[in-house]
C-alpha cells in the first residue's frame, strides 16, 4: 500500500517533467518568430498565381516553419554564451543549461534538412532550394558572421527573414516573378526598424552581452534618426504591388494607412523626451509602442495583400 501511495506521488511529478521538457525542445525553434515567417510564406503561397493541392500547400507550409525554427535552434546553440548573458534570453533552453548543447544542434541540423527534402519531394526543387538559402543565410551569414561583428547585422541579416515569401511563391509557380521580389523588399526594410525599436530598450543586454547592436555601438539617439530613414522607405515600398498593378486598391488603401501608421510611431520614437545623448526619460515607451505596431504593420500589409488578391480573383474588383 505504501509503495502504491510512494508511486502515486511521483507519478505528476513525472508527466510535469516530461511536459517541461517537450515545452523546451518546442521553445528551441523560436515559435513566436515563426509565426509570422509563416503567415509571410502563406501569403506568398495564396498570391501566387497556379494551384497547388490543399494537402501539398500545407506540407509546404510545415516546412517552412521547421525550416525556420531548425534555423532557430541553431542559432541558440551558437549563441547560448551570450544568450546566458542577457535577461531577454537566458531562459533559453540550451543558454539555461536544460538541453545539452550537442543535442540541439542535432536537432536542429535533423529538421533542417528534414524539411528541405520534404519541400522538395512535396512541391518542386527550386522551392526547397530557397528554403535551403534561408536557412544556411540565417545560420552563417547572420548569426556567425554579421552578429557580433558589425551594428549592420540586423540590416544585412534581414534577408533571412524575408526569403519565407518568395518560397510560398516559387512552392507554387516553381520559378520567381517580381511580386515576391516586391515582398522580400518589403520584409527586408521592415526588420531594422522593427528590431531597432526593440534593441532600445534592451540595450543593455546587447551592451552587457557584447553584440554590436546600433544603439550600443551608434547611441540611442542615432538608432532613432535610423528607424525614421528606414521607415520612410519602407512606406512607399509597401504601396509598390499597388502602383505596378500586380494588387488592387484594397490593399494600397491598407499598405497607405500602416504606412503612415508607422511613420507616426517612428517619429515618437524620434522625438519622444530623451537626455543628450538620446536616451529616454519615458522608459522607451514609444520605442515599445512601434515595436508592437511594426508586428501589426507587416501582418496586417501580407494579410491585406491575400484579401485584395481572392477579391479580384472572385471578380469582386
Amino acid at each position: 500500500m505504501s509503495d502504491l501511495m510512494r508511486r502515486g506521488a511521483t507519478a505528476p511529478l513525472a508527466v510535469s517533467t516530461d511536459w517541461s521538457e517537450l515545452r523546451d525542445w518546442f521553445a528551441l525553434l523560436k515559435p513566436r518568430v515563426m509565426t509570422l515567417v509563416v503567415f509571410s510564406g502563406l501569403v506568398g503561397m495564396l498570391v501566387a498565381p497556379g494551384h497547388i493541392h490543399p494537402v501539398l500547400g500545407s506540407v509546404a507550409i510545415l516546412c517552412i516553419a521547421v525550416g525556420a525554427g531548425a534555423a532557430g535552434c541553431i542559432n541558440m546553440w551558437y549563441e547560448r554564451d551570450i544568450d546566458a548573458l542577457m535577461r531577454r534570453t537566458a531562459r533559453r533552453p540550451m543558454a539555461a543549461g536544460r538541453i545539452e548543447p550537442e543535442a540541439g544542434l542535432a536537432y536542429g541540423v535533423f529538421l533542417a534538412g528534414l524539411s528541405v527534402v520534404l519541400m522538395g519531394l512535396a512541391t518542386n526543387w527550386m522551392a526547397a532550394a530557397w528554403l535551403l538559402g534561408s536557412i544556411l543565410f540565417y545560420v552563417f551569414v547572420y548569426t556567425m558572421w554579421l552578429k557580433r561583428r558589425t551594428p549592420q547585422n540586423i540590416v544585412i541579416g534581414g534577408a533571412a527573414g524575408a526569403f519565407p515569401p518568395i518560397i510560398g511563391w516559387v512552392a507554387v509557380t516553381g520559378h520567381l516573378d517580381v511580386l515576391p521580389l516586391i515582398l522580400f523588399a518589403i520584409v527586408f526594410a521592415w526588420t531594422p526598424p522593427h528590431f531597432w525599436s526593440l534593441s532600445l530598450w534592451a540595450h543593455e543586454d546587447y551592451a552587457r552581452a557584447g553584440v554590436p547592436m546600433l544603439p550600443v555601438v551608434s547611441g540611442a539617439r542615432e538608432t532613432r534618426r535610423q528607424i525614421v530613414l528606414y521607415t520612410v522607405v519602407l512606406a512607399p515600398l509597401g504601396l509598390l504591388p499597388t502602383l505596378l498593378g500586380l494588387a488592387g486598391w484594397v490593399y494600397g488603401a491598407y499598405a497607405i494607412s500602416l504606412g503612415i501608421g508607422f511613420l507616426f510611431h517612428a517619429w515618437r520614437v524620434m522625438t519622444e523626451p530623451q537626455d543628450a545623448t538620446g536616451i529616454s526619460l519615458q522608459g522607451d515607451a514609444a520605442a515599445r509602442k512601434a515595436f508592437r505596431f511594426s508586428l501589426l504593420h507587416l501582418a496586417g500589409l501580407f494579410g491585406a495583400l491575400a484579401v485584395d488578391h481572392w477579391l479580384r480573383v472572385a471578380g469582386l474588383l
